[in-house]
């Protein structure tokens, strides 16, 4: 446990801890190359996972030269104190997402409620969980670790919290890794549009994907016939929820959505989400329902890093307050990419009332005057952070180097087998070796086939939910990771 000034405006006054983990170097003295903090987004997602993970991706004889650092941001997970406002807000079956099915009021008053409960426990704490806020802790792990440069890789929130520490801290960087990365000047709220559009274009995909396996699904032969079906169930739960066991609660449509868009995130969930909908259809069997919603959406034991994740977003920009604005804007979202706009919408809500926006202590203006080149990774269908993200990043750090994953749509694009890529990264680690295109895009690997479209039989034991996953299969909360 590492003791951090919660103001670093002073710095002698009240304290917290942030949780540490080393996996140390074990190459010779002569041959290691210093710590390297990893973040894999979030905000607020623990990285304690990271150190034994990413190294085991890479050959040992690079992976021996570093001590790899895991970290949980501050306020979350085995940091301390732990943030919780509401433990039991992500319980099932919570209101339905879609606002044409009059639950808009319902949800305007849990988010606002939400806000409130966190602001009663922690307006001590709320305004000071920025990414500033954890990239000045990244510099106090520096200092604890007693060197003068460190390295780094990030993953989708986690860019940001790259960026941030490279621009407060420029000096103190040795070499820079980011991955799916997340706009430096665009607005969260703005970000969050950006999502829905994307998803859409994930979901369409999936569902093109399930309509040339139709002998395996029986779904139907075009895509338009299989989304057709994913609402025909959502519509179906809507009067009849399935019973979420071994998760409490019931499986409504908020939750059948919550379960459905991670395939954005990873689109080898595509064949368990293809077999939710033939088994619901064809077959009346709610089980790979079931299995998928704990494996994927059902809530942990409180709120987890939705606390972080707010205090983040909500803190750092100035969101719209006035829900009639919220309404008018996100119907026209909605008329494009109506699958995840409304659920991304409330996930947001809260920031319409967090008593804490626009700190100027927020995001900074990313430049790279002192920075060494930082290697960048995009893939171009990536729906949680779009790929114009990654292009304002290059353009904002010249000095970057940009590998684009051409027709990828992984959410954090390496350590899924991909030798251009992790090739790529592995050799930046090694000696600092850069692909050597000139353009704004410096190098182009291809994408991973698509998944062999299967039927998913659910296991005859009972599913238990899963912990927060690493980035092969990243639990899809939706954020910036």
């Amino acid at each position: 446990m590492l003791e951090v000034p919660l103001d670093y405006t002073q710095p002698n006054g009240a304290k917290i801890k942030i949780k540490v983990n080393r996996l140390p170097a074990t190459a010779p003295e002569s041959k290691r190359q210093g710590p390297i903090l990893l973040n894999p987004g979030g905000p607020g997602d623990s990285g304690l996972w990271m150190p034994a993970y990413v190294s085991g991706k890479i050959p040992q004889a690079v992976a021996s030269t570093y001590d790899w650092i895991g970290f949980d941001p501050r306020g979350t997970n085995a940091s301390e104190p732990h943030v919780t406002c509401d433990a039991h807000y992500f319980d099932a079956e919570r209101p339905d997402y879609q606002v044409s099915q009059g639950t808009s009021q319902a949800w305007l008053e849990r988010s606002a409620a939400y806000a409130a409960d966190c602001a009663a426990n922690w307006s001590w704490f709320l305004p000071h969980m920025t990414t500033v806020d954890n990239a000045r802790d990244m510099d106090s792990i520096r200092r604890a670790l007693g060197v003068q440069k460190i390295n780094f890789y990030g993953g989708s929130w986690g860019t940001s919290l790259g960026s941030t520490y490279g621009q407060l801290f420029p000096s103190h960087v040795r070499r820079m890794v980011l991955d799916s990365i997340v706009g430096p000047t665009i607005s969260w709220y703005d970000h969050n549009i950006l999502q829905d559009k994307e998803h859409q274009r994930r979901f369409d995909a999936f569902a093109a994907w399930t309509a040339k396996a139709d002998s395996v699904y029986h779904l139907g032969t075009d895509a338009s016939t299989v989304e057709q079906k994913y609402y025909q169930v959502e519509a179906a739960l809507r009067t009849s929820p399935v019973a979420a066991a071994p998760a409490p609660g019931k499986i409504g449509p908020a939750e059948f959505e919550d379960t459905f868009y991670g395939g954005g995130y990873n689109f080898l969930r595509w064949p368990q989400m293809a077999t939710v909908l033939s088994a619901y259809l064809t077959k009346n069997d709610t089980r790979p329902l079931q299995s998928a919603y704990n494996r994927y959406a059902a809530p942990g034991a409180d709120d987890g890093t939705f606390p972080a994740y707010n205090a983040v977003q909500c803190t750092e920009n100035n969101w719209p307050r006035d829900w009639e604005f919220w309404k008018r804007d996100q119907a026209t979202v909605n008329a494009v990419a109506p699958f995840y706009t409304y659920n991304n919408m409330w996930y947001n809500a809260s920031c319409m009332f967090w008593p804490y926006q626009g700190n100027p202590a927020g995001r900074l203006k990313i430049t790279d005057k002192g920075l060494p080149p930082v290697l960048l990774f995009q893939a171009t269908e990536d729906a949680a952070t779009p790929y114009s993200g990654a292009l304002a990043m290059h353009k904002a750090l010249p000095g970057s180097k940009l590998v684009v994953q051409n027709g990828g749509s992984f959410h954090e694009i390496l350590f899924h087998g991909n030798a251009c890529l992790d090739d790529t990264f592995t050799d930046y680690l090694r000696d600092g070796r850069l692909p050597a295109g000139k353009g704004v895009i410096a190098k182009t690997c291809a994408p991973e086939p698509d998944p062999t479209p299967v039927y998913v039989t659910p296991p005859p034991a009972t599913v238990k939910a899963e912990p927060a996953l690493p980035v092969t299969d990243p639990q899809a909360i939706h954020g910036a990771r």
